[in-house]
């Protein structure tokens, strides 16, 4: 029924059990979004995190990043691109399990700090995670039918995430502080394991990251380089709009829990709403994606996607109750169904498919860079000059790296 709301063309039977793990991947990452990785920010700011610690909270897996992406991205180029995603995302998401236990060995600012490093170290599979997957997608789902994917894909997680974080609201309205909160961190660590479980059938259709001849020297001096040869290619402007994008993206991203909690006052289950709501417009908006992208293509939705995504910071900065917060995820989420399909796939338009592993590592930094400088800087100009004045300058950022992508992407 799901599928028929994106093509009337039946699914070929090569590509049906890829694409059937690839939903269930995404249903269980849905579960651990909607309530672990959901409510981390807001308990953190209910410890009494500041805005420098959330930043860092946030941040930690970009230090990595930055650190390994290329060394990840030659090790990946080495090995098979499907047990490379199976086995990292088992290491990155068994971290999960630590979250559980922290109120009953530390103290709130030991437990900031221990949520801290423990993201620090979840970045070491997360490197070879995020780029692996990206390039076991593209290798596991034909090009014609990747819109297709996509939006079913946001659709699936939009419907578990929003039962998941509704759930996640409720029990932590009514589950003392922190059993709650202890609660909802082992339904996302469950969640996040079964999500590996799925990864680990899906197989590419092609193999464009084969093991290298050892007689190509020349090839293989050229792939233990920085490969700054990336950034001289037509793919560099991309990664120079893109950067563009994700720097305003994250600078926002660190005050909204913050502005949540300590401006608009809302409680666990309104957030739990909120939430909600976004993902269910993100589900009604990922029924259209593969329609809008055959229309307008992947480049235009992402700019035209990533200008409206300058309405959120901006009309939250006039908001003080619960109701505009309510009306601005529904915006939201319509406008993240829009950009959050297309633009991974205007990104893999644009990567040489013989090629992969080193261009998505060098997204992969561009992306990392803008989560570290975002979530660190975004929370001291919100300490500088107020949240809601930082809330419309990045509003702007946004609105202005639409229109780089639109222009020059």
């Amino acid at each position: 029924m799901i599928r028929r709301l994106f093509s009337g063309t039946p699914v070929p039977q090569p590509y049906r059990s890829n694409f059937n793990h690839l939903y269930w991947d995404i249903g269980w990452f849905g579960v651990l979004s909607g309530s672990a990785a959901n409510f981390l920010g807001v308990y953190a700011a209910r410890l009494g995190a500041t805005g420098f610690q959330i930043g860092l909270l946030g941040s930690m897996g970009a230090v990595i990043s930055l650190l390994i992406a290329l060394p990840a991205a030659r090790w990946i180029e080495r090995r098979r691109i499907d047990r490379v995603v199976f086995w990292t995302s088992i290491a990155y998401r068994l971290f999960y399990l630590l979250w559980i236990p922290l109120p009953w060995l530390l103290d709130a600012q030991g437990q900031i700090w221990a949520l801290i490093v423990i993201a620090l170290l979840m970045g070491i599979p997360g490197v070879p995670l995020g780029v692996g997957f990206n390039i076991l997608f593209a290798s596991a789902v034909p090009e014609d039918w990747r819109a297709h994917v996509a939006g079913i894909r946001n659709v699936v997680f939009s419907i578990v995430f929003i039962l998941s974080s509704l759930a996640s609201g409720y029990l932590l309205d009514h589950l003392p502080f922190p059993v709650g909160y202890q609660l909802v961190f082992g339904i996302g660590a469950f969640g996040a394991l079964m999500s590996s479980y799925h990864l680990y059938f899906i197989r590419p259709l092609e193999r464009s990251n084969a093991p290298l001849p050892k007689t190509d020297a020349f090839a293989l001096e050229k792939r233990t380089t920085l490969r700054l040869d990336v950034w001289k290619s037509p793919f560099g402007r991309v990664l120079l709009v893109l950067l563009a994008f994700h720097l305003a993206q994250y600078l926002a991203i660190p005050l909204f829990p913050l502005y949540n909690v300590n401006v608009l006052k809302l409680t666990d289950a309104q957030i739990g709403i909120g939430t909600a709501l976004f993902y269910l417009t993100v589900l009604l908006g990922s029924t259209q994606l593969a329609r809008l992208a055959r229309r307008f293509g992947h480049h235009r939705l992402t700019a035209w996607g990533v200008m409206a995504m300058s309405l959120y910071p901006t009309i939250l900065a006039f908001s003080r109750s619960v109701f505009p917060y309510y009306a601005l995820q529904i915006l939201g989420g319509l406008v993240w169904s829009v950009v959050g399909g297309a633009q991974p796939n205007y990104l893999l338009e644009r990567v040489p498919a013989d090629d992969r592993p080193a261009h998505l590592a060098w997204y992969s930094i561009v992306v990392n860079g803008c989560v570290l400088f975002g979530s660190l800087v975004g929370a001291a100009i919100g300490g500088w000059i107020g949240l809601g004045t930082a809330l419309l300058v990045f509003g702007l950022l946004r609105l202005l790296a639409g229109l780089a992508i639109w222009k020059w992407g």
